[in-house]
C-alpha cells in the first residue's frame, strides 16, 4: 500500500482530497503546515487562513472523522525565508510578487516533500484544482482542472519534475460543487466552510503596513512623474503601488490615470493614460518548463499574466538561456513585473516565468 502525506489546510478541498485518497486505497497521513510567524495566541486565532489555529483545529477534526493519523509540522523558518522575505524584498524593488507561487514551490512542495519522504511516504497530496499527467515524451506536466473557474495551475507552474512525479491532486477531476457535495455526504464539518481569499500572512490586506513592519529600510515619499518626466505630484512610497493600479493615487489630472512603471532607483512612480498602460510584449526570466525540457524554437501559446487574467495568445521565444520574449496578438494591460506569466498548450502547462 502506497503512503501519501496530505497537506491539510482545514478547508473543504484538502479534506475531501484526503477522503478520496483513502477511498482509493492509499495509506493517508494528514499534515498541517504551521507557518504563522506570530506566537500570540489571540493573533493566531484571528487568522482564519491556511496557517492559523482555526485551520489546525478544523484539519484535526477532519482527520479524526476520516480515521487517519494527523500531525502539525513546523515550517516557520522555511516560510519566513522563501515567502515573507521574498515578498517584502520584491515590493521594495518596485515589483509585485506572488507569494502563493513561492509558497507552493519552496514550502508546500520542496520542504513538505522532503520531510514526507523522510518518514517513508511515497507521495504528497494537496487539494489544488489541477491534474497531473505524464506525456508521451516522459515528462510530467499539469493539466487544467475540469472546473476551469477554480483552476489553480497558474500558481503551480514552477513545480519540478520530481515534485510532480511525487504528487497527487485528486480534486482536479471535480467541480467545487461536487467537492462540497462529497464533504456533506460524509458529514465533514468543513463542508460549507468559505474559501480563504487573502494572502494568509496579511489577512487584512494592508500590504504596505506589513512591509513597513518587516523591514528596517525607510519608506520615503517621492514623485509621481509622467512618461516624459514631468512631475505630477507626490506619492507615499513605492510599496503602496503596483503597475496597472488606478485607484488610490490621489491625483487629479483630468483623465483616468494608471501606474505605468515603478522606479526604485529614483523613487519615482510613472503615471500615464489607459492607452499608455497597454503593451504587446513582455520579457520573463526564472523560467520553468514542464511539458518540454526547454524552449528550442518560437511557439504559439496561450498565456496568462496574472491569476485572474482570462489569457491571451502570444508567441514565446528565447532571448537567451535565461530569458524569453512574449509577443501578444492583442495589447495587454497591466503587465506587472514580479508576477508570473504561464504558457499553455491546449489544457496543458508548457511552462512559465517571472515577468521582468
Amino acid at each position: 500500500m502506497s503512503k501519501v502525506v496530505v497537506g491539510m489546510s482545514g478547508g473543504v478541498d484538502s479534506s475531501v482530497a484526503a477522503y478520496l485518497l483513502k477511498e482509493q486505497g492509499y495509506e493517508v497521513i494528514g499534515v498541517t503546515m504551521q507557518i504563522w510567524q506570530d506566537e500570540e495566541q489571540a493573533v493566531m486565532e484571528e487568522n482564519a487562513g491556511c496557517c492559523g489555529l482555526r485551520a489546525v483545529d478544523d484539519a484535526r477534526r477532519v482527520a479524526a472523522a476520516l480515521d487517519i493519523p494527523y500531525y502539525v509540522m513546523n515550517f516557520k523558518e522555511e516560510f519566513k525565508e522563501n515567502v515573507i522575505d521574498y515578498f517584502v524584498h520584491a515590493y521594495l524593488q518596485g515589483k509585485t510578487p506572488n507569494p502563493c507561487i513561492a509558497c507552493n514551490r519552496y514550502v508546500k512542495w520542496e520542504s513538505l516533500l522532503k520531510r514526507s519522504l523522510a518518514i517513508g511516504a511515497d507521495y504528497i497530496a494537496t487539494g489544488h484544482y489541477a491534474r497531473i499527467e505524464r506525456l508521451e515524451n516522459g515528462r510530467f506536466t499539469l493539466r487544467r482542472s475540469e472546473n476551469l473557474k477554480k483552476d489553480q495551475t497558474y500558481a503551480l507552474y514552477n513545480l519540478t519534475q520530481e515534485q510532480l512525479r511525487r504528487t497527487l491532486m485528486p480534486v482536479g477531476a471535480y467541480s467545487k460543487e461536487k467537492i462540497r457535495e462529497i464533504a456533506s455526504r460524509i458529514h465533514l464539518t468543513v463542508a460549507d466552510k468559505p474559501d480563504s481569499q487573502d494572502i494568509c500572512f496579511v489577512p487584512d490586506g494592508d500590504y504596505a503596513s506589513y512591509i513597513k513592519e518587516n523591514t528596517d529600510r525607510p519608506i520615503a515619499e517621492g514623485n509621481f512623474i509622467s512618461a516624459e518626466g514631468k512631475i505630477l505630484g507626490r506619492h507615499k512610497g513605492i510599496i503602496h503601488y503596483t503597475v496597472g493600479q488606478r485607484k488610490g493615487l490621489g491625483l487629479s489630472l483630468g483623465y483616468p490615470a494608471f501606474v505605468l512603471e515603478i522606479r526604485p532607483e529614483t523613487n519615482e512612480v510613472v503615471i500615464g493614460t489607459h492607452e499608455q498602460s497597454l503593451t504587446y510584449t513582455l520579457r520573463a526570466n526564472q523560467l520553468n518548463f514542464m511539458a518540454v525540457e526547454e524552449l528550442r524554437e518560437p511557439m504559439h501559446v496561450f498565456a496568462k499574466i496574472r491569476y485572474n487574467h482570462k489569457g491571451a495568445w502570444c508567441t514565446v521565444e528565447k532571448i537567451n538561456d535565461e530569458e524569453v520574449l512574449c509577443t501578444f496578438e492583442e495589447p495587454q494591460r497591466a503587465v506587472t513585473p514580479g508576477q508570473a506569466v504561464v504558457f499553455y498548450q491546449d489544457d496543458y502547462v508548457l511552462g512559465g516565468g517571472t515577468i521582468l
